[in-house]
This record gives structure tokens, sequence and C-alpha cells, in this order.
């Protein structure tokens, strides 16, 4: 990782440049990309100059660093295959921009002019779109229909300004099956240039895409021929206990920004607060369309930026409310097994296979402390450890830790919340009285008179 210094040291020219897709004077200035390889997430990325808003923190990601060029916010993507760490123990060769999946968060301000300089180190033909930007139409990377594809080894540059403040995505939209299948993909940011009615002051404001793989265990790239069979439902490319805690100091305003560029919908469920959803992909939300919610629905190609005061402390759970996306890789045809007894069975099959175990006579929660041998590169199924023992989760989860002695600004992990004393759920010991019995149908149906009106006036009673 380059140092933040470095970030705003540009010079040189980078890979082969398109002399029919760059122009003349930005073919003498091309600005440096910079990469990133680590998985942590990075502080938000303050500038030299004085900054007008409150920059954002990219979950498990990192803002791309820009230079002025004669009044110009200029920035350097570079698509190209990337290696991701999906969770400690895991890694998969993706396609990114870089040096990640997804590619570095895009920040800039309503009314910024931006020049993108796009290289492709891809094996195949690409281009970007700019997911919801209002952009001349040949700036909106379409290949084929807006421009011709950004050939290998070549670089085409997109310039416009950035009209209306919101939060936007960015993907080829070319071979999108193979390319967004690969990991390609990322943020887009436009803070309002001026104090806005619609849209809120924040003291915390985190962002990440929801994007799914399909990665057979023991493997390192993903099926890009699945439709709706995916085994990894990932955070901006990780998968808990791969996805960092979301850390904020009690009574923050907190805005987070979610992105789905997955293939199937996703119920996203904060505990312990209500939040409120106050924008799309199509901009701030009027406040008559707003009501407080727990959980929000984002549907394929959207994004939901949702707000709320952090005014609970604790450690709360926050992620996708569909079960099969809190798993790791996990098999989509295995027939359930509650009650069937298989000792005999194990016993007969470990002849054969000494490390075989049994799965799911009892749930499938024993998965959690299940030490059993898996291919290489592979993640179980629910797995990460709490201060009370196992989550028994995986996928689309993460923590939001709300903590009063969390300094502004600080985004360090403060650790487990250390619970005050008899706030904790534990088991009873007292006596046990035996349920009363609610009366059979039966019973109930002979005690109960019903009134029948039938057509043309009369009552008949039963």
């Amino acid at each position: 990782m380059n140092s933040r210094r470095e970030f705003f040291k540009w010079a040189g020219v980078a890979g082969a440049v398109s002399a029919a897709a760059v122009s003349r004077p930005s073919l003498a200035a091309l600005p440096e990309p910079m990469t990133q390889s680590s998985a942590a997430t990075m502080p938000p990325l303050t500038t030299e100059d004085k900054q007008t808003y409150q920059p954002v923190v990219t979950l498990n990601g990192w803002t791309l660093p820009w230079r002025y060029q004669n009044g110009v916010k200029e920035f350097h993507l570079v698509a190209e295959p990337v290696v991701r760490e999906l969770a400690p123990g895991m890694k998969a060769r993706l396609w990114g921009y870089n040096g990640q999946s997804p590619g570095p968060t895009i920040e800039v301000v309503e009314g910024d002019r931006v020049r993108v300089f796009v290289t492709n180190r891809l094996p195949e033909p690409t281009s970007v779109h700019w997911h919801g930007q209002r952009l001349p139409n040949g700036m909106d990377g379409v290949s084929g229909l807006t421009q011709t594809s950004i050939q290998p080894g070549k670089t085409f540059v997109y310039e416009f300004v950035a009209r209306r403040p919101g939060t936007f995505m960015y993907h080829p939209h070319a071979d999108e099956m193979t390319q967004m299948a690969m990991g390609m993909m990322g943020m887009w940011i436009t803070h309002p240039k001026q104090a806005h009615p619609l849209i809120s002051d924040v003291q915390r404001d985190f962002c990440f895409l929801m994007n799914a793989y399909d990665i057979d265990p023991g493997s390192y790239t993903p099926n890009i021929m699945t439709m709706l069979d995916f085994n990894l439902w990932t955070w901006n490319s990780r998968v808990f206990p791969g996805i960092d805690s979301l850390n904020v100091r009690l009574n923050d305003r907190v805005r987070i920004r979610i992105g789905n560029l997955t293939m199937t919908n996703h119920p996203i469920h904060l505990h312990g607060h209500e939040f409120q959803v106050t924008g799309t992909d199509g901009g701030p939300l009027p406040l008559s369309a707003r009501w407080s919610e727990v959980t929000t629905d984002i549907a394929v190609g959207q994004m939901r930026q949702i707000e709320f005061v952090a005014d609970e402390p604790g450690d709360w759970a926050f992620h996708c409310h569909k079960s099969h996306h809190t798993m790791n890789a996990m098999g989509h045809k295995l027939p359930t097994m509650i009650g069937v007894d298989q000792a005999d069975l194990v016993q007969k099959i470990q002849r054969l296979i000494p490390d075989y175990m049994a799965m799911g006579q009892n749930g499938m929660e024993d998965m959690v402390d299940m030490e059993m041998p898996m291919p290489d590169n592979t993640l179980p199924m629910m797995t990460g450890q709490g201060p009370f023992g196992g989550l028994g989760m995986g996928g689309m989860f993460s923590v939001l830790k709300v903590r009063a002695d969390q300094p502004h600004g600080d985004y360090r992990d403060p650790g487990w919340y250390p619970h005050p004393p008899g706030s904790v759920a534990h088991e009873y010991h007292g006596e046990l009285t035996s349920p009363t019995q609610a009366p059979d149908s039966a019973t109930q149906a002979a005690a109960v008179e019903v009134q029948i009106r039938k057509p043309g006036g009369g009552h008949q009673g039963h």
C-alpha cells in the first residue's frame, strides 16, 4: 500500500495509452495509478486542501486519491486481475481495479469536473459504466453503443461534471456476465457542494457493495455461469468473519450506503436501532417519504442509504436477513437429516473414509465448532467467535459497535462490549411449573355459538 503522503505524488505515465482515445493534453499528464492490496478498512481520505464534506469510510476498502489538473479532479482506474482475501484462510482470483475487488471508492463534490483514466490490463476488452450518473451520452460506458471497447493494454479517458449529490456505482458494460461475476465493480460518492435540506450532517459515513461468488471448495476462481446458486455472499468481496465491524461513538449520527450488484435482493437488518432510508441512487428522499424501519430490501442494481442515531451502546448484529446469505460455502442439495440416527452409518462410512463426520442430525449448529478436514482455500460454513462462543454465522454479517468512549473520528475496533452487571440473558435455575393445556378443538367448537346471516334476512344459530 502506498503511504498517504505518496498518494499525492503523481508522476509518470502508466501503461500503454491509446492515442485515439486520449486527448493530447491528457497524454502529457496521465496521473500515476495507486494500488491497494490490504483487505483492512482504511481511514477516511483527507486531502491537503480544506474539505467541505465528511469523507466516507469504505468497509474493508479505501478511497482512490486524485489530483487537480487545471481545475479538473483526475483519477486513474486500472482494470486488472487481483487476488482478494475473502476471509482469513481463503483467497479468490478475481478481476477488479487498482489491486482490489471491489475497486476503490471515488469521492467527489457536486459540481466537480471529473476526468477518469481507465487502463485495461485484463485479457479481454472492457468499459466502465457510471451507474446512476447524469452525463453526456458518449461517457456512459456501454461498449458498442456509446463507445468502442477498451482493448487490452489501452487507456481511455472519461470526463464529465458530477451534477448531483448521491451514492452511485461503477462497473463494466462489456461481457458483464464474466466481468461482474469476477468482481469488477466499485462505489462513487458525490457529496453536496453546500448545505442540502435533504442531506443531514453525519459523524460516521460508511459504504459497501454487495456481491456474490460461486467458488467450488478447494478452488480459487469463481464459476461465471452461475445465475442464482451462489455459495459466497459478500460485502465488498469479504465474508464474515472477514468483514470488519462498524465502530461508532455513542449518539453519533451514522449513515450507511449499500449498493447491490448481486443477482438477487437482500433484506438488510440492523439490531438495536431503527433507521430511515434517506436516499436511493435516484437521490435523497423527501422527508414525507421516510419512515422508521429495522429492515430494508435492496433489489438488484439498487442503492439504499440508511441513517440512524447510534444511541444504544453494545455490539449489534447487522446482516442480510436471508438465512442462507449468512453462511459461507454451503451445498444446496443436501437432504434434511434432522431426527435421523446416523450412528451406525457413520461407523460404516468411517471404515472407508476415516475423517467422515455426520451433519444435521440435530440441526446445523454443530457446524460452528466442528473441526473437519476441508479442501485447501475453503472456509467453514459457519464460523467466527464472539465473547460467549461461536457465532454460527458467515457471509453477509457484521457488527455495529457503539461505545460512549469511542473518540470522535476514531474507527478502531474497541473490542467486545463490556455488559453492565445484570444486563445479559442467562440460564434460569428456578422452579418450572407444568404448562396449562389449552382446550382441544372439539371442546372449543362445542362451546362456541356461530350466528349465520342468510340471503333475504334472518339469522340461524348453531
